[in-house]
């Protein structure tokens, strides 16, 4: 892989930093002191407080969105549905309008494709709420909405590695924290639903995040520790480290790609596909009988077209392997323009699954 123009200011400690912790980084009251050590076990000469300053200059550059705990929105209540609907090419910018204005939509993004065109993701706090909202769009803008929940997800990993040290992005701390025990609930603790709104956008870049935590939430450091862990063996957290932005890096080429796959190849292919490295969300969802055949989404992220191009063939590779695909089997839709993205609202949901 070659070097993009977001990525040549990067420092080799900057590339290990990006691939090595964008996942397993240690829950520990002063994580930057074994996360430095791991680096340095790998040959990367970095004391805890460099790593620190490095975090946080990456953070502040726009290269990382974020440092903390990536929170599972699922696993902490509500629910999200991806939606697909046509908007009219002269009323585009009008239908996107009034699509955004509700609070309820999470990201939007126009697709190509000659009829559903723009894509979005409703999250609401009562399950409920999504038939209402999707309503209320269908009578502002006169357009269908087509709804596409996932019915099955094989794979949420979103990594974007870089070349440089660790290339693999195989440094896992995970290990270390406390010797916690599931607990099973479904519906979060007042205590939780605090901790789950203070970290949901990261955590403080500085020696002792989770003790900033706890301050800023008036808790125990040890139990912010212990119930970040907790989250991390639930499910209610899906990693904590770094979480670059892959526009910045130079992945700038989003293909959703979709499939018809036969419903009793579904359990064989999805393992199958999730297993590339390259694809980051692999899920199964619902066909709408005469305007979208496909029931399989893989989204697959490239630094350039070729790339892109020779990781959907990949796909295309291992589909085949369990199934005969023919050409009108798949398609990929490229986003060709971000329209909305202000995240999951996690504070309404956690507030709706707190006891």
């Amino acid at each position: 892989m070659s070097d993009t123009a977001g990525e040549a200011a990067l420092s080799d400690l900057d590339r290990a930093v990006i691939n090595a912790f964008q996942g397993g980084f240690p829950v520990v009251e002063r994580p930057f002191e074994p996360a430095a050590a791991a680096l340095r076990e790998r040959g990367i000469d970095v004391t805890a407080d460099e790593l620190v300053e490095r975090v946080r200059d990456l953070d502040e550059a726009g290269t990382l969105s974020r440092f903390g705990a990536l929170v599972n929105a699922e696993e902490i209540g509500g629910t999200a549905t991806l939606v697909a609907m046509h908007a009219p090419e002269e009323r585009f910018e009008e239908v996107a309008e009034a699509v955004n204005a509700h609070r309820e939509v999470a990201h939007n993004y126009e697709r190509e494709h000659p009829h559903l065109n723009m894509w979005f993701v409703v999250s609401v706090a009562d399950e409920d709420r999504v038939e209402e909202v999707l309503a209320e769009i269908e009578a502002e803008t006169g357009q269908e909405t087509y709804n596409l929940p996932k019915q099955e997800e094989f794979r949420v990993e979103a990594k974007f590695l870089v070349d440089g040290p660790i290339a693999d992005g195989d440094v896992d701390r995970s290990d270390l924290g406390p010797d916690v025990t599931p607990e099973g609930r479904k519906t979060l603790t007042p205590a939780e639903r605090d901790l789950v709104v203070e970290i949901q956008g990261g955590l403080p870049i500085t020696a002792t995040p989770y003790a900033d935590v706890a301050d800023a939430i008036g808790q125990d450091t040890e139990c912010v520790v212990e119930r970040i862990k907790r989250f991390e063996r639930e499910g209610k957290v899906r990693r904590v480290g770094v979480v670059p932005n892959h526009y910045a890096l130079g992945y700038t080429e989003n293909g959703m790609t979709v499939w018809d796959v036969p419903d009793d190849r579904l359990a064989t292919v999805g393992p199958a596909v999730a297993s590339l490295p390259f694809v980051t969300h692999c899920y199964h969802r619902p066909r709408h009988e005469g305007v979208w055949p496909y029931n399989f989404f893989a989204m697959t992220h490239g630094r350039s077209e070729a790339e892109s191009d020779r990781r959907i063939e990949r796909v295309r590779e291992t589909m085949e392997a369990h199934w005969d695909v023919d050409d009108g089997d798949w398609d990929t839709l490229f986003s060709t323009r971000i329209l909305k993205k202000t995240g999951i609202r996690l504070d309404e949901r956690a507030a709706a699954n707190t006891e």
